[in-house]
């Protein structure tokens, strides 16, 4: 679930609820008859007894929320007020923070910030829990409970209290809300010989946008791909990547226990980029479809994957709308990768793990380097000359390379950058 910005569902309209006895034989209509006596009687007790006086319908309310949140962490009944703030959420502009959130483990917890968006600005990291939004505890509480008090008006400020690892004591964090725009592609030279793509959420142009890049860069002899901190998006532009790289075999397949639901989702040879060796960068934030794509290139040994095990999100939730102003949030079906591994409460597993931090290199204070002697050397051209060099060496952006120093600061994309250039080096040799 995403806090300010938009979720993707499918939303099922049914004509009817189905038949609780359809298709049951003598004994499990007798076992259902027995069931609902069962709930009857503990509806009639708690309407009857309990300190409060509450309505019939506050109580299945209250039972049918009960029931959706034992389910699985992303079941959820969705009252008239969530029902209404969720089409909010996927079909319009609010104010938000930019962070993906699931539950873990009971927990609250942070997918990932987006980037460029209010909580990534102030801080908010991939695995923090939260503990209270302003002063209301996230214990036994809601995803869609935490989602629906995150969003807000935006200039409007909201304090967040989170519990980090390593950190000693609960951290607060102030963030003013905004509305949620985001890049969801952007691209950057390392060297002049390999392509970094960063792909900050899968919506409805990432595919469009890497084809325009590798057509932009033809000459690119390896690609980065970076999934860090990616919360997923839409499934069709998690298959449309990987088909950008396999030409064969499934891609992804989706399995619940209505086989309308089922679907196998297979590459196709067309357009097929096959020969540019890959490597993607994922971590703790890296969750649904950053998880299909990474699993699915690991599985299909397209790609070298490369930082930390990811969120572990692999289920498919759609909306059964109830009646015109309330529905059901429900879990029907799983992500299975090519190899048949699930990717749900388990994750992707890198290839090669690697720990964020940055590179520790011992400096040689007495080592003249070559850009020193460049410059050393012009300077010493110049006094004899007398005059300083009419044409300049053009330079590329700033701005569209990676430089050094920003890999020193990244040891993940370090590694990955060396691991690339190994691969590169071994096609080159065939």
């Amino acid at each position: 679930m995403t806090a300010g910005f938009f979720a993707t569902l499918t939303v099922l309209t049914v004509a009817g609820a189905p038949s609780l006895f359809a298709k049951s034989d003598s004994n499990t209509t007798v076992s259902k008859l027995e069931a609902l006596s069962k709930f009857t009687r503990v509806v009639g007790t708690v309407e009857k007894y309990y300190v409060d006086d509450l309505t019939i319908n506050e109580i299945i309310d209250k039972a049918i929320k009960g029931l959706m949140t034992n389910l699985d962490a992303h079941s959820s009944f969705l009252d008239t007020k969530s029902f209404k703030e969720m089409k909010i959420q996927t079909s319009g502009e609010f104010g938000g923070l930019g962070v993906t959130v699931g539950m873990r483990d009971g927990a609250l917890t942070v997918i990932a910030p987006l980037e460029g968006t209010p909580a990534y600005k102030a801080g908010l990291k991939a695995g923090d829990i939260i503990l209270k939004i302003d002063d209301k505890s996230t214990l036994n509480m809601t995803l869609d409970e935490a989602v629906s008090l995150m969003r807000g008006k935006p200039k409007t400020k909201i304090t967040l209290t989170i519990v980090r690892k390593n950190e000693p004591k609960p951290l607060v964090i102030t963030i003013i809300r905004d509305i949620i725009k985001i890049q969801s592609v952007y691209t950057k030279k390392v060297g002049s010989d390999i392509l970094y793509i960063r792909v900050v959420s899968f919506d409805k142009k990432v595919v469009q946008d890497i084809k325009k890049a590798l057509l932009e860069n033809p000459h690119a002899k390896g690609l980065i791909i970076d999934l860090r901190n990616n919360p997923g998006g839409l499934l069709d532009q998690a298959v449309g990547m990987v088909d950008l790289f396999v030409d064969e075999g499934v891609i992804v397949s989706q399995k619940g226990r209505i086989k309308d639901e089922n679907q196998v989702y297979k590459a196709h040879s067309e357009g097929t980029y096959k020969k540019i060796p890959i490597v993607v960068l994922v971590n703790g934030g890296s969750a649904s479809a950053s998880e299909i794509v990474s699993g699915s290139l690991q599985d299909h040994r397209r790609a070298v994957i490369v930082g930390e095990k990811t969120f572990g999100k692999g289920s498919v939730q759609i909306i059964m709308p109830i009646n015109k102003s309330e529905a059901l949030r429900l879990t029907i079906a799983r992500y299975y990768l090519p190899s048949g591994r699930t990717i749900q409460a388990v994750g992707v597993t890198p290839d090669i793990k690697v720990s964020f931090g940055k590179v520790t290199v011992e400096e040689n204070h007495f080592e003249l380097k070559e850009s020193q002697l460049k410059e050393h050397l012009k300077g010493e051209l110049e006094k004899i000359d007398g005059k300083k060099e009419s044409q300049k060496e053009e330079k590329p952006s700033k701005e569209n390379v990676i430089t050094t120093e920003e890999l020193y600061d990244d040891n993940q994309l370090k590694e990955g950058v060396d691991i690339l250039r190994a691969l590169i080096i071994t096609q080159e040799r065939k």
